[in-house]
């Protein structure tokens, strides 16, 4: 029997063979694929009423939505329909073979795809630009053809972000990267109190729900703690800067809305529906909507309708049942009007005071409309600072109310192109660091039967940590990158013990078993004290270096107990000991 033929069946070959053609089903690698892919879905978008979804944060990283074309002019005639066919494989690296400048007619498994070709994100962002005011734009998609309707008036330029689809680069693999190697926002929250486990649970619904209401995905919302044992709340988003979230998820968000003392609603369970659709919330332009102000500063007002539970909606009737009806006389109206006004509080700070309707007393209304201001040095200015205000308080009214006040510890924000520095940079050390192991092993040892097993051994170890990371679907940051460079240093050493002992002349005597146990003493020593050294560093830092210890001991335990037994296994065979 050959040397390679006793090793691709021995036991242990087969264990390591079969460990690593997992990890790389698992994770999947497409290096040359391009492709515009859905990233997320934001709530009351035309997308969203066109049935477009967000992507499952749950599902694997190549099952996310790609864009395939954009058609911006639906109705337009076609003509020589023929002459415009080209072929379209989704499993292939590109999508399509065309330049997005170009529309026409194509087809991917003899489906029509009538339109822009979408290869790239600036394909789509080239194809949805200058759009305008109601405008009917048909997108297709891996997943279906979505007929998408542009709002009736906006106070800006429309542009491709009013579709409320965000976009990037496909992934080519399932490896999942974390914010140091993406870009984004983590910040660590801090409870001003002991919280118990209902609490804790409820904190992260909520800090979820918020989050999703702007239609974020990539969400990473879970407990962390550090030594001492006090308690944090750790939220990672990919693709969202610092100012999007920092404020909303500090926030208690306790709404109520008093008539007099009477609470007669509160954010979360007494409101069932929040418009948050152009249709029924935004800027009011009609007239008096936007003014200038004595101090030469702009006031815009908001407007959206919310629908309140028929509980909240009796509470309402019972607190204005017996008010008075006062009157207000301008030039060409008569207002008639309650004599207490519905006055909104977030976090215990008057937000607005409303005037209620004459033909709202007694009356258990469950559809009302809620209003605020907001102000500027500018037009724009106010409008913006309204639309900021609008949205926070339709999130609030949306998702309920923290049971605590959360303090923002430490938040971060990494750009998207600094992350993709970071990442470049990151393979590079990594690939220096193994050119410069398997130069000194080379070096070392003079012998292919020791060197090129070591080698295959430190990437076999590579392959399989990232398989794990894949399977878990562990976001893997710079700490993490250090814990698999630690994971294959160390996984060096216990091959350098184990090369030793079986190269050593002056063992000669000793058996092959005697020297491969006394390696694996060595090499069980290390890799326990080395278990306990990382255990504590799943919980210091409040779980920031959670990355770095997990794939430590993840690579540590894949090396111990499938790569070291099967290089022993081939050194031995190859050195005929």
């Amino acid at each position: 029997m050959s040397k390679l033929t006793k090793l691709i069946t021995h036991p242990r070959i087969i264990i390591l063979l079969a460990f690593l053609v997992l990890s790389i089903i698992i994770i999947h690698p497409r290096p040359f694929s391009s492709a515009a892919a859905i990233r997320s879905i934001e709530k009351g978008s035309p997308a969203l009423q066109a049935g477009m979804t967000s992507p499952d944060p749950s599902a694997s990283l190549l099952s996310r939505e790609i864009i395939l074309a954009v058609d911006a002019n639906p109705t337009r005639k076609r003509t020589n329909h023929s002459a415009a066919k080209y072929s379209l494989q989704s499993g292939s690296g590109n999508l399509g073979y065309r330049s997005a400048s170009q529309p026409g007619i194509f087809q991917k498994n003899n489906r029509p795809l009538e339109g822009t070709l979408i290869n790239s994100v600036d394909d789509y962002y080239a194809a949805t630009s200058g759009l305008g005011l109601n405008q009917t734009i048909v997108i297709t998609t891996d997943a279906g053809r979505y007929t998408l309707t542009m709002p009736a008036s906006l106070n800006h330029t429309l542009g491709s972000s009013d579709l409320g689809i965000n976009v990037y680069d496909m992934p080519t693999s399932n490896l999942r990267k974390g914010l140091d190697l993406e870009g984004g926002t983590r910040v660590l929250l801090k409870p001003e109190r002991e919280l118990t486990d209902e609490e804790s649970s409820l904190i992260i619904d909520v800090l979820e729900r918020r989050l999703n209401v702007y239609g974020l995905s990539d969400i990473i919302v879970r407990e962390a703690a550090d030594l001492s044992g006090q308690d944090y709340f750790l939220i990672e988003i990919a693709g969202a800067n610092e100012e999007d979230v920092r404020a909303l998820i500090a926030e208690q968000g306790k709404f109520e809305a008093k008539i007099g003392n009477t609470t007669v609603f509160r954010g979360g369970g007494d409101v069932t529906y929040v418009c948050r659709s152009a249709r029924c919330s935004g800027i009011s332009f009609r007239r008096g909507a936007c003014s200038k102000t004595d101090n030469n500063t702009y006031s815009c007002r908001f407007v959206f309708s919310i629908a309140l539970s028929p509980e909240a909606a009796r509470r309402q009737a019972a607190a204005t049942e017996d008010l008075d009806v006062l009157e207000n006389t301008t030039e060409n109206h008569t207002y008639r009007y309650l004599s207490e006004k519905l006055a909104l509080y977030l976090d215990d700070k008057l937000v607005d005071e409303l005037n209620i309707a004459e033909s709202l007393q007694g009356r258990a209304e469950t559809a009302i409309s809620i209003s605020g201001s907001g102000n500027g040095t500018t037009h724009d200015e106010a409008v913006a600072n309204a639309l900021d205000k609008m949205k926070t308080l339709q999130t609030v009214l949306t998702t309920g109310s923290l049971p605590v006040k959360l303090s923002v510890v430490k938040a971060d924000s990494l750009s998207p192109i600094m992350g993709n520095e970071f990442l470049r940079n990151a393979l590079k050390v990594g690939l220096f660091a193994i050119l410069a192991v398997i130069l000194i092993v080379f070096l070392r040892y003079r012998k292919a039967q020791i060197a090129i097993p070591m080698v295959l051994s430190m990437l076999s170890e590579l392959i399989i940590i990232l398989g794990v990371a894949a399977l878990i679907k562990w976001n893997l940051d710079l700490a993490a990158i250090a814990g698999i460079i630690v994971a294959i240093g160390t996984g060096v050493d216990d091959l350098i013990v184990l090369s030793d002992e079986v190269d050593d002349e002056e063992d000669a005597n000793y058996s092959w078993e005697t020297r491969r146990k006394n390696a694996f003493f060595i090499i069980m020593a290390a890799y326990f004290t080395t278990i306990v050294a990382m255990v504590p560093l799943l919980f210091a830092g409040a779980g920031l270096l959670r990355g770095f210890a997990l794939t430590t001991i993840i690579g540590i335990t894949a090396g111990v107990f499938i790569v070291r037994p099967a290089f022993a296994v081939t050194i031995k065979t190859l050195m005929d000991i």
